[in-house]
């Protein structure tokens, strides 16, 4: 790396550290309407911030770098760091009295659409922290989305780079120029966010809930303003309002633009998409015949309660409308399960992801025949595409480290003194982002305020890593990446 390239990071860390201290203003507005004084932190925040950022901007402005591997795995992971730290400044300084530590496990987890929290009594919270909280969904939502389909493709190590084969890379992208596919995700992203929001509203959620959970849902983030969750409300209606725009979200935002803008059906017809549809129907049938029969719970509810937190799980979003895992043991395995699994590439959701499992499937499919007929060939196929033997090694590559990452970290979590629910659970769904974890302190019931500082470092990690995609991380660790 050389000193151009730092200066290049360092510069577009600035600028976007005076959008992040500009959307600072936005809770310090909500203090400011429901009176409360805690606006002045938001604006402290938001002057101090601007200040530093714009004259790091000044100081290291000069001719931008080519956008290379190495100067995109380096800012990828700078911008997040430099996200995460600005983001904890706010909830450090504020009077709800959490620690550095947890300042910055909570803006992780917000930034991450994570939506595990160490914070308790959100409903008589200020309003400006829990407005920062789900704007800091709302706006890592976007960085994900756009990470996926533009940042990691080119470095070849997750998102959509996939989709980088024979016809998909050329014939079937939704915009010939970036610029405009980006205005049309803006479009959908935001008017999706509108839908919502207007959604919750008319069916009973007072405004500032409704933008907030709004917020929230479309980054499938998950963070609330009660401690209840959406268990808080206690209506059937929004459970399905919530259900139905966290599964949209939870599909890959090309294709939603291509359906929204371009009206074609066919775009639909991508194979993680049936795959992923296929798997939340099932399970969620599944819980709800199970809590049906095991503890007479009526079908209707069971099946709302059971949509609508699996729903949540497998889009990584984190909402619970009540603690599902006192539904029985199969519900509490299922719920783990899921954790792995995640939503769609290209979308806001966490997890392993729907198309690397497609892909993954084809590969025992195609090695199956093989022991049958060993001198036939057999190419692995997504859909009507040839899998490209190194987008193979990639995937592979993703789900060993995913696994002995859990494995580690989990380990890691033993050794501060955890039990092994709370320690595999607590990791897992850090590294998919999803929210809650299994047991009595990190379930849906509970949260992360208890756990020490070393344990909240080590999870925030797992966060990042998580949302990075693991690989974007990892390199950053290797000698060579720093060889000139």
């Amino acid at each position: 790396m050389n000193a151009n390239l730092f200066r290049s990071s360092i510069y577009i860390s600035g600028l976007c550290g005076l959008y992040l201290s500009a959307a600072m203003l936005i809770p310090a507005l909500a203090d400011l309407y429901y009176g409360n004084p805690d606006w002045r932190i938001f604006a402290l925040s938001a002057a101090m911030v601007g200040g530093l950022s714009l004259a790091a901007a000044m100081a290291t402005r000069g001719t931008p770098p080519v956008f290379n591997k190495r100067f995109g795995f380096f800012i990828v992971n700078l911008l997040w760091a430099v996200f995460s730290l600005i983001g904890a400044i706010p909830l450090y300084l504020s009077p709800i009295g959490l620690s550095f530590a947890q300042a910055l496990f909570e803006s992780i987890s917000a930034i991450t659409t994570t939506g595990s929290t160490v914070l308790s009594g959100l409903d008589s919270m200020p309003p400006g922290v829990l407005m920062w909280r789900s704007l800091l969904h709302w706006l890592g939502g976007i960085g994900i989305v756009a990470l996926g389909l533009f940042v990691l493709p080119f470095l070849r190590v997750g998102g959509m780079s996939f989709f980088k084969m024979e016809s998909s890379d050329t014939n079937d992208k939704p915009f010939a120029k970036i610029a405009s596919f980006t205005r049309a995700f803006m479009a959908v992203y935001v008017g999706i966010t509108v839908a919502c929001t207007v959604s919750y509203d008319m069916f009973g959620m007072s405004h500032f809930d409704a933008i907030n959970h709004a917020m929230a849902t479309v980054a499938t983030g998950g963070f609330s303003t009660h401690d209840a969750s959406f268990g808080y409300f206690q209506s059937l209606p929004l459970m399905w309002i919530g259900t139905f725009f966290m599964t949209l979200c939870s599909l890959p935002f090309s294709i939603l633009i291509l359906f929204a803008i371009r009206r074609r059906l066919d775009s639909l017809r991508d194979p993680q998409v049936g795959f992923f549809l296929g798997y939340l129907v099932l399970f969620a049938i599944l819980a709800g015949l199970y809590n049906h029969v095991r503890n007479g719970v009526d079908i209707s509810v069971a099946m709302t309660h059971s949509f609508f937190n699996i729903s949540s799980i497998l889009s990584t979003t984190g909402f619970a409308s009540e603690d599902y895992t006192l539904w029985g043991p199969f519900l509490v395995v299922l719920a783990f399960f899921a954790t792995f699994l995640g939503g769609c590439s290209g979308s806001t959701a966490g997890g392993i992801k729907a198309y690397r499992l497609v892909v993954i499937f084809n590969v025992i499919r195609a090695g199956t025949k093989r022991l049958i007929y060993p001198n036939a060939i057999y190419p692995v196929r997504y859909g009507n595409a040839t899998v490209d033997p190194e987008v193979l090694r990639g995937i592979f590559l993703f789900v060993s480290l995913y696994v002995l990452l859990w494995a580690f970290g989990s380990l890691c979590m033993a050794m501060l003194g955890y039990d092994v629910i709370t320690s595999v659970s607590a990791v897992i769904t850090c590294l998919s982002n999803v929210g809650p974890g299994i047991g009595n302190i990190i379930g849906p019931a509970g949260n992360f305020s208890t756990l020490t500082t070393p344990a909240l470092y080590l999870l925030s990690l797992m966060m990042l890593l998580g949302r990075l995609e693991i690989l974007t991380v990892m390199v950053l660790i290797t000698p060579i990446f720093w060889r000139r």
